[in-house]
């Protein structure tokens, strides 16, 4: 059955998920959810253009265009493999529990400066989107780029047995999706699964050595270091961020110091990016592009959909991160933010989900630390940051809305406001009021 299915995608490379984005010629995979049984709409997809329609129950059946699995997803899942399976090219798998989407864009970035590169698009990182942008990489790529999002144990191995990648890295990991991991312990067991695929294929793992964490998962296995020591084979050296990052780098076979380097002038803030956009120029230097390849890819980098992005509004400047927050990345965030030389200063934070019995301590965590770093000016959003901010001067408010209303008649001018919450919680929301 998959050979048939290959046969017709090879001919077309068109697959659908969707009736209402249609290919000509397409494969439609009939996929499943909590509210919908696309199985009702195969033959919609058919007489929409369609030229074949996976099923898995069989009343759909019409005619011979309508192929009957035992499982759709699975089915999907089983094609994007066998067709990883054709290709030669290199593939690099990212996971991590903070900047995976931003690192992946950097990549994509300063390779396509010497590639023909197909990325992960948005966060299309789990078990339908890994085998979606498998299937999405045609015979005109040379390299890929791959992110594996999880919120459970064993989901980052399966979707390295969809991908299969040469290459592998983790960002970093954090204090996210505690409740679905069972702690942070099992965020740590979840992530390596990503080394322990790479291991077991003997392909080669992009390590950041400035992380003992990860230093100490990835031992034993072949890795290309990246870091501020020298000792590592690319090198950091981080300049400013205030609030974007400049910085220099080198390979350690470059004899030249690092200090006669050019600097690299980003349009990403905050300190925690500073591995990220090292680790886009690590890879690039280990696949061949070149310095200014390099420095040109990132400098001119603009980040979007709410992720570390700026915005320079008629009366303010915003440091808007509003796609996700976990007490990692929130932590970073502040920490920046409480560095940066700024004379009128705001923080909005709206709260951090997917915590389970951490949740009440991460919260109260988060108001310490603006106390430590007194931040006074503080709006927080969202019913856990209500509960754990009693003895703070925050302002709380139940809901985006509410924090609008508030902030739409305070006529703020002049002032630096940090944005951060997960992504439930739409804080962008507050934007227009700013």
């Amino acid at each position: 059955m998959i050979q048939q299915l290959y046969s017709h995608f090879q001919k077309y490379q068109a697959i659908c998920t969707d009736t209402r984005e249609i290919k000509p010629n397409a494969i439609f995979f009939a996929l499943k959810g909590d509210n919908f049984n696309a199985n009702q709409f195969a033959e919609k997809a058919i007489h929409s253009g369609c030229a074949l329609a996976v099923i898995d129950e069989e009343q759909y059946k019409i005619d011979g265009r309508f192929i009957v699995v035992e499982d759709v997803l699975t089915a999907l899942q089983e094609l994007a493999n066998y067709h990883r399976k054709q290709l030669s090219i290199p593939l690099i798998g990212i996971t991590g529990t903070n900047g995976k989407t931003t690192t992946k864009e950097l990549i994509n970035a300063v390779l396509s400066q010497k590639y023909k590169v197909l990325a992960t698009r948005g966060n299309l990182n789990n078990h339908i989107g890994v085998p979606l942008t498998l299937l999405s990489i045609t015979k005109e790529h040379q390299m890929a780029i791959i992110e594996m999002g999880a919120n459970h144990q064993e989901e980052i191995a399966m979707l390295c047995n969809f991908a299969e990648p040469d290459f592998g890295m983790i960002t970093n990991i954090g204090k996210a999706h505690l409740e679905g991991f069972g702690g942070y312990e099992g965020v740590i067991k979840a992530k390596r699964e990503m080394y322990d695929f790479i291991k077991e294929r003997n392909g080669i793992l992009f390590v950041n050595s400035d992380n003992d964490l990860l230093k100490k998962l990835s031992d034993g296995i072949k890795q290309v270091n990246y870091g501020t020591g020298n000792e590592n084979e690319f090198i950091g050296l981080f300049e400013e961020s205030n609030p974007f990052v400049h910085f220099k780098c080198k390979s350690k076979t470059d004899t030249d110091s690092i200090d006669n380097k050019q600097s690299i002038k980003t349009q990403l803030t905050g300190k925690y990016n500073f591995e990220n956009i090292l680790a886009a120029a690590c890879i690039g230097n280990y696949f061949g592009v070149s310095d200014e390849q390099i420095k040109i890819a990132l400098e001119n980098y603009i980040p979007s959909n709410n992720r570390s992005q700026v915005v320079q509004t008629a009366n303010n400047f915003l440091l808007l991160d509003a796609y996700n927050a976990n007490p990692s990345s929130m932590r970073a965030a502040i920490e920046n933010f409480a560095e940066m030389k700024q004379p009128n200063k705001m923080v909005i934070l709206g709260d951090m989900l997917e915590l389970g019995s951490e949740s009440a301590k991460e919260h109260h965590d988060i108001v310490k630390l603006l106390l430590q770093k007194n931040i006074s000016n503080v709006v927080l959003v969202g019913w856990h940051f209500t509960e754990a901010c009693e003895g703070s001067n925050a302002k709380t408010f139940a809901t985006s809305g509410d924090a609008y209303q508030y902030l739409s008649h305070l006529n703020l001018k002049n002032t630096t406001i940090l944005i951060k919450g997960s992504r439930g919680i739409k804080l962008e929301k507050v934007v227009d009021a700013l």
